[in-house]
């Protein structure tokens, strides 16, 4: 997968817990896990919107594209 996805950097900088992001946000635990892992096929512009509210950055300190 050549976009990566930085959540649990930012969660580490804040000392957040996946259960609190995920309440936060509005998702479920799992399907932060989903996120995390680089399982999801698409993230929908409100999710994304929540998650940089949430943990006051930009979409770029989360999603990250490497060269395969």
């Amino acid at each position: 997968m050549a976009i990566v996805v930085r959540i649990d950097v930012e969660l580490a900088r804040r000392k957040m817990s996946v259960g609190e992001f995920a309440e936060r946000v509005g998702l479920t635990p799992a399907n932060v896990a989903v996120l995390k892992n680089g399982r999801a096929k698409a993230v929908r512009f409100s999710t994304l919107e929540a998650m940089c509210r949430v943990l006051e950055c930009q979409p770029g300190d989360l999603l990250e594209w490497v060269e395969d």
